[in-house]
């Protein structure tokens, strides 16, 4: 009689289990944490906030944490940018995303603002937001990270909108958009950031209105 022999496969029990997904792991990992670090600026404040707090909110180690960054900072500031990426897709943006031109300069950019204005007060973007401004004014390596990988961004919007404006005539040729849009931005920013007076539509609508008056063709 022929002996019959059990496969590799019965004698192994472990083999015949899926291996687990270590990318998958890894992505789950880095979004418990994005949203620990998130949730615990916006309940305890950024000083309080600490690796270890958000190693334990997301249910990871804490050698998790340092051996993707070295800081609470560089956290935080990958899962802002992480939480910007999140909303984009909520919007279904699937293409990069351009202040609309509607052939009017000043309602387009009243219109950003006012947009901007929402998402500064917004409390998923508001404590995150001025968190890492804060930070990036003391810490001069994230100071830099925040405002290439945030605010250039941003600000690259608006120069390339009024360069439209100028082509169509509406905005002086000698014009240097790049400063030119700081008329309208940092004294939002300013007020945003050091509570010096209320912040509105109405305050960001004159903000266009003083700044185009001075660009309008003479």
């Amino acid at each position: 009689m022929a002996t019959i022999r059990k496969s590799a496969r019965s004698t192994n029990p472990a083999a015949e289990r899926p291996h687990p997904d270590a990318t998958r792991r890894s992505q789950r990992s880095r979004q418990a944490i994005y949203d620990a670090a998130l949730a615990l600026v916006g309940e305890v404040g950024y000083p309080k906030t600490t690796i270890e707090g958000i190693a334990a909110r997301a249910g990871v180690g804490k050698q998790t944490i340092y051996r993707w960054w070295s800081s609470k900072a560089e956290v935080l500031l990958e899962a802002f940018l992480d939480l910007g990426e999140q909303a984009v897709e909520a919007q279904g943006q699937g293409e990069p995303y351009a202040i609309p031109d509607t052939g009017d300069i000043a309602a387009d950019l009243k219109a950003v603002l006012r947009a901007t204005v929402d998402q500064l007060y917004d409390p998923k973007f508001e404590a995150p937001s001025r968190a890492l401004a804060a930070e990036g004014l003391v810490n001069e390596q994230l100071g830099r990270e925040f405002v290439a990988k945030l605010l250039e961004p941003s600000l690259q919007l608006h120069v390339d909108r009024l360069r439209a404006a100028q082509a169509a005539g509406q905005v002086r040729p000698e014009i240097d958009p790049r400063i030119a849009l700081e008329l309208f931005v940092s004294p939002l920013a300013q007020r945003w950031l050091q509570h010096t007076a209320p912040v509105s539509y109405a305050y960001t609508d004159t903000l266009v209105d003083y700044a185009l008056h001075g660009l309008a063709p003479r």
